[in-house]
């Protein structure tokens, strides 16, 4: 399928995005050591290190409150797509002794919002 113009738009909205999220979390102690892992069950936006967390970041950027909070297109099914990735990523990738989690970091322009612990 071609890339609209709407398209284009919206990833290149999602990048932006990305990296102001980046940019927060490192400001907050994390250690950002994948972007756009990309995986089978589909693509985790950040994974990160805090303390002794493995954490597992979808961020999701808004340009308004229009259509609700950015946090609630993160649903059940992409809940569970994360989960997949994220035990793919674990089991492979890294070491074990580190706890996973699950954050949703939402990007407004004129806010960040972190939400950790988003899901299990």
């Amino acid at each position: 399928m071609p890339d609209t113009q709407k398209n284009l738009y919206k990833k290149l909205l999602g990048r932006l995005g990305e990296g102001k999220a980046r940019r927060y979390l490192r400001k907050k102690g994390f250690k950002i050591i994948e972007k756009n892992y990309i995986t089978k069950f589909g693509e985790v936006d950040l994974i990160g290190l805090y303390g002794d967390f493995l954490v597992f970041i979808e961020v999701k950027t808004r340009t308004s409150h229009a259509y609700g909070e950015a946090m609630e297109a993160v649903d059940e099914a992409k809940q569970q797509r994360y989960r997949k990735s994220a035990e793919f990523y674990y089991l492979y990738q890294t070491d074990r002794s580190l706890q996973p989690r699950f954050d949703i970091v939402e990007v407004y322009p004129d806010k960040i919002n972190h939400i950790e612990d988003a899901f299990q």
